[in-house]
C-alpha cells in the first residue's frame, strides 16, 4: 500500500511521540478506572485522528500497536466508542481476527487484499476471521467491513512497517515486563494459553526487534521504562 508524504504534528496538549505518556504510581490518580494511561487519552487520540487527511482512500486509519497483554484491546476499544459517540463511522478490524499461534505476522495480505484495498476504492470489504475450537483454529463466518471515516487497526504487527504508508496515527502501547503481560494474557484468556504464549512472546521479541514501531510511532503509551521489548529472566522459563 501507499500513501502520501506524512506530516507528523503534535497532538493538542501532547508531548512529541518521542516522549513517553506514563501512567506509573506517581501519576495514578490521572488514571480513569481500569486503564493505565491518562484520562481524556482515547479522546486526545481521536481528535488527532479527525485531524489527519485520510491516506486510504477517504478513509483515516490509526493502528494500536504492542506486545500482547499491554492493553491494546481496552484502548482501541475506547478510541472506537469515543469516535462513535461523535457521529463519525468508525470500524474496527483486530489482528486476533487473522492471527494464529503458528502464523503471528503473515496474514497481513489477507488484511490488505479483502479490506484495505477495497476501502481504497471506496468499496466494502469483508474477511473471515479466525475462530478458536478445541481442534485448532479455523475460519469462521463472513464478516463485512463497510467503508467508515474512521478504521483503527488493534493488534500485535498492526504498526508494522509496511502499514506506513496508509495510516494517520500509530500509537505504540507496553506496560510492564514480558513476565506481568504475560500474567495479564493468561488471567484474560484463560491457563489454556499460557504454554503456547511462550512462543508467542519469542516472535513478539523478534519481529519488534526488526520492526522497530515504536521509531515511527506518534505516540507512546508505556510505563516509563524503554519502548523495545526487554528480556527478564522468566522469558526462558519454559
Amino acid at each position: 500500500m501507499t500513501g502520501g508524504e506524512r506530516t507528523d504534528r503534535e497532538m493538542p496538549g501532547r508531548e512529541r511521540p518521542d516522549r513517553a505518556e506514563s501512567c506509573g504510581p506517581q501519576a495514578e490518580q490521572s488514571c480513569g478506572g481500569d486503564a493505565p494511561w491518562p484520562a481524556g487519552t482515547p479522546a486526545r487520540l481521536v481528535d488527532t485522528v479527525l485531524g489527519r487527511p485520510p491516506r486510504l482512500g477517504s478513509v483515516r486509519v490509526a493502528a494500536v500497536d504492542g506486545p500482547s497483554g499491554s492493553g491494546k484491546s481496552t484502548l482501541a476499544d475506547a478510541m472506537v466508542a469515543e469516535s462513535r459517540a461523535r457521529g463519525v463511522v468508525t470500524g474496527l478490524v483486530r489482528s486476533d481476527h487473522f492471527a494464529t499461534w503458528t502464523e503471528p505476522a503473515s496474514w497481513w495480505h489477507r488484511l490488505e487484499h479483502e479490506v484495505l484495498v477495497p476501502l481504497r476504492a471506496g468499496r466494502a470489504g469483508g474477511y473471515r476471521p479466525v475462530e478458536w475450537t478445541v481442534s485448532g483454529p479455523r475460519l469462521g463466518g463472513p464478516v463485512r467491513v463497510e467503508v467508515p471515516e474512521v478504521l483503527v487497526l488493534e493488534g500485535v504487527t498492526t504498526g508494522r512497517r509496511a502499514a506506513a504508508g496508509l495510516l494517520c496515527l500509530l500509537v505504540w502501547v507496553c506496560w510492564g515486563d514480558e513476565g506481568h503481560r504475560r500474567e495479564r494474557a493468561v488471567a484474560r484468556d484463560g491457563e489454556s494459553i499460557r504454554v503456547p504464549l511462550l512462543g508467542w512472546q519469542r516472535f513478539e521479541r523478534a519481529w519488534f526487534a526488526e520492526d522497530r514501531p515504536w521509531e515511527r510511532a506518534d505516540v507512546l503509551l508505556t510505563d516509563g521504562g524503554p519502548p523495545g521489548l526487554q528480556a527478564t529472566a522468566d522469558h526462558h522459563c519454559e
